[in-house]
């Protein structure tokens, strides 16, 4: 499950996600917020009868401005709504913050176990360019009370490619990264969305990065290569193209995405995948309402808080998604697997495309049972491998 909390301190100029400003979430905006998620909780958990719960993710915008009170309700109605199920993974996104470090034991004690810390960079020149509400100090001071707080598994995020940021500050943010021993590390090439003050500002050419796109691609690049060699040397697996984790600590959430799993998504502008029917065999994708008024107006009428009808997904969808999703991950496509869903390998629908990219040496399949992996090259063209199979 995932749930969306659209409030943030500040919108970042590169985020496209549904979110609005709140500096200060009242205590009346909050609780009607939360009863809105448990009133839609309980309208579309009948799609998902007779499923345990394998996770709960709560993201945003920042979850963590919600009072610990307020994601114990969230936690006690999703635990309840799924009894029965084995203990999931409940992972809280915490944005280095005062309020926010004070309200880490209230949310250990509500049930979250593990944390993954927006910190994006340890150098303020990035964070400012970025338009990050924090500087490199909170978000230490937040990465002690993590473990202070007593969570034993803490992901951070990380930037890389962002304006003003050089392949040495990005080393150094690595190093201290790894000093903090994490469980687990993202790491994301910062993308221009349309219609983001960034995407204006890149326009207008304002931001500070390296005006040939050649050379923007190769420090993105050089940097990717860093962050794998330097996070592998401190013995994490990159598991998926931008994630990085001690073995065991990969994220269970994330990892439902690549499988394509059925996600039950609550909240402003949340997407949901119900499960395969006999009328739906791949399932329906959802989406909720991103504007926030709209959202709690609906639910509170009584009615679906979607943006429009599902889209029901089809076998041509399906099987393409089913292999670029699974191509993110550092296991690759099981031919066999994707088979027993398709009706045939992934050679029979994709036959040329296999052979054009391991052609190009992008893509590797296997002689004997036909899975398929990219190569070092292929993951870092990785868009252009998965358009070739959309």
């Amino acid at each position: 499950m995932y749930v969306h909390v659209p409030f943030c301190e500040r919108v970042c100029p590169y985020c496209d996600f549904a979110v609005v400003a709140a500096r200060s979430l009242g205590s009346a905006e909050e609780s009607r917020y939360v009863d809105a998620l448990l009133s839609e909780l309980e309208a579309r958990r009948a799609a998902f009868a007779g499923r345990s719960l394998a996770s709960l993710y709560l993201g945003g915008g920042t979850p963590s401005l919600l009072r610990p009170p307020s994601i114990a309700r969230i936690i006690a109605a999703v635990r309840e709504a799924f009894a029965g199920g084995g203990p999931p993974e409940i992972t809280l996104e915490v944005n280095p913050s005062t309020l926010e470090r004070e309200r880490l034991p209230g949310f250990r004690e509500a049930g979250v176990d593990r944390v993954s810390v927006g910190i994006q960079s340890f150098d303020d020149e990035v964070l400012r360019r970025l338009g990050r509400a924090h500087r490199a100090e909170a978000g230490r001071g937040t990465l002690r009370a993590c473990r202070d707080a007593g969570f034993g598994s803490v992901s951070i995020d990380l930037i890389l490619a962002a304006p003003a940021q050089t392949l040495s500050r990005f080393e150094r943010d690595l190093a201290e990264a790894v000093a903090f021993a994490p469980e687990h590390v993202s790491t994301y090439e910062l993308t221009i969305e349309p219609g983001t003050p960034f995407a204006t500002a890149a326009a207008r050419g304002q931001l500070v990065r390296p005006a040939d796109p050649d050379a923007r691609e190769r420090l993105a690049v050089s940097m990717i290569e860093t962050a794998e060699a330097r996070l592998g040397a401190a013995g994490f697996v990159r598991y998926e193209l931008s994630n990085y984790a001690h073995p065991g600590f990969e994220a269970v959430h994330n990892r439902r995405y690549w499988e394509r799993r059925p996600v039950l998504g609550l909240g402003v502008g949340a997407f949901s995948t119900d499960p395969p029917a006999p009328e739906t065999p791949f399932g329906i994708r959802r989406s909720n309402r991103r504007e926030l008024a709209a959202y709690l107006e609906a639910v509170a009428a009584g009615r679906s808080p979607e943006a429009g009808p599902g889209e029901a997904l089809d076998a041509r969808t399906s099987r393409a998604e089913a292999v670029f999703l699974a191509l993110r991950t550092a296991r690759g496509l099981d031919a066999a697997d994707f088979a027993r869903e398709f009706g045939g390998p992934p050679r029979r629908f994709h036959g040329a495309v296999i052979d054009e990219l391991v052609s190009l040496g992008l893509l590797v399949e296997a002689a004997r049972d036909g899975d398929l992996c990219l190569t070092a090259r292929g993951r870092l063209l990785s868009d252009s491998v998965f358009e070739r199979f959309v």
